[in-house]
């Protein structure tokens, strides 16, 4: 199935893994409600609640480490259902704690466990279609990812107003039903011996300079994100406007990529189009901050929600394409793992740097320092993404397809 022309139907492990994730994070509306559980239930300090909130984000770099590992070592479907069980188990354990000191430790546990599944999932992807269909392929699974958070987002209100330990049983629920649907649904795959004995596709992901230089321009992408969805309540709240409408400002973000889906199949993805994609995905994500730095009504938002959201759909599935075509043999889930921590890092940044910028240059002051941001992702990214793509990346040792 590999080498998919882009007009042809993606291959059926695809669906089955986009359903899945989609499954799964339609439960996964409980981490946002950690802190206030802790301080609601156990009468803990707020600051106790974000440490114990940043304890989880630390934990969840190591176990993407691990995911891309145990998925190169152990095979993908086995570590999915692994950590999604993990995670279940944990979930469950937050909802059942008798004590602050049982959360905090479920905590631990479920952040180690967090993101064992996505770098596996992404690999078998990568291992599923061509070159040609990657982008697609994991454009579709953002977008599934999207709709999905707003279906969880109304599932929260919901059980939220009973009992937010509900909302991690739940959570563990979903969990469960994803990794019974990864088990049965998807095909069973055995890693490539060169995936445990070679040692370029062990020591790679940390020694390729061109996977280093994807990995910064992927957590400076990463932090822009995180600090639109972390600040837009809060700067609409300081515009006079109502907080809540962030929601639908994601919302519109989430349609608009999802309606923006067919313009991937407007022309097959090729080593050219790769540094223009990247470079017109940065230049409209600066856009639609500036207009978030400018806007004063909700209608205006909303324009600058749909620009920045068409940036967003070119450059994820592509950024995780080019990660994957760097990948030597047996070493895939490594390489999208060591990228994906640009995410934990991002994590960690956004709230600090965000509500800093915030207080200190105010609302257009801080859209204004993203939109520069993103000016940089759209110069920086595109050469980055000409070394990796380019003719002299092709005689890189490992790389797929030299005969070196």
């Amino acid at each position: 199935m590999r080498g998919l022309p882009g007009g042809q139907r993606l291959p059926r492990t695809v669906w089955i893994l986009i359903a899945a994730r989609a499954v799964n994070r339609l439960g996964a509306f409980s981490l946002p409600f950690l802190a206030v559980l802790i301080t609601t239930r156990y009468d803990a300090a707020p600051a106790t609640a974000g440490l114990v909130v940043a304890v989880f984000g630390l934990a969840t770099i190591p176990s993407r480490l691990a995911g891309g590992r145990l998925a190169d070592r152990i095979g993908r479907r086995r570590t999915m259902v692994v950590g999604l069980v993990g995670c279940a188990v944990a979930q469950a354990g937050v909802a059942a704690a008798p004590n602050l000191t049982a959360v905090v430790g479920f905590a631990v546990v479920l952040g180690l466990a967090f993101e064992l599944y996505e770098p596996p999932s992404q690999a078998m992807i990568a291992d599923t279609v061509g070159q040609a269909a990657r982008v697609r392929a994991y454009s579709l699974l953002n977008a599934a990812l999207a709709v999905s958070g707003l279906a969880a987002g109304a599932l929260a209100a919901g059980l939220g107003r009973w009992d937010l330990r509900w909302l991690f049983v739940a959570d563990a629920a979903t969990c469960l039903l994803c990794a019974l649907v990864v088990h049965r649904a998807l095909p069973a795959d055995r890693p490539k011996a060169g995936g445990r004995g070679d040692g370029r596709a062990v020591a790679a992901p940390w020694r390729d300079r061109t996977l280093l230089a994807m990995l910064c321009t992927g957590t400076l992408f990463a932090l822009v994100y995180l600090q639109i969805t972390l600040m837009l309540p809060l700067a609409l709240a300081h515009r006079g406007l109502e907080p809540a409408d962030a929601g639908l400002l994601l919302a519109v973000s989430a349609l608009a990529i999802v309606a923006g889906q067919p313009l991937l199949r407007l022309q097959r993805p090729s080593v050219r189009s790769a540094p223009v994609a990247f470079a017109l995905g940065g230049t409209l994500l600066a856009a639609g901050l500036a207009g978030y730095a400018v806007a004063d009504s909700l209608g205006a938002h909303i324009v600058a929600t749909v620009v920045w959201s068409l940036g967003d759909l070119l450059l994820v599935g592509r950024a995780l394409a080019v990660v994957a075509d760097l990948a030597p043999p047996g070493g895939t889930g490594r390489y999208l793992a060591a990228y994906g921590t640009a995410w934990g890092i991002a994590a960690v940044a956004a709230p600090l740097s965000g509500t800093q910028l915030l207080d200190h240059a105010g609302v257009t002051g801080m859209w204004s320092v993203m939109a520069g941001l993103c000016v940089v992702l759209a110069v920086v990214q595109p050469a980055v993404v000409q070394a990796a793509t380019g003719p002299r990346a092709c005689c890189r040792p490992g790389r797929r397809g030299c005969a070196g």
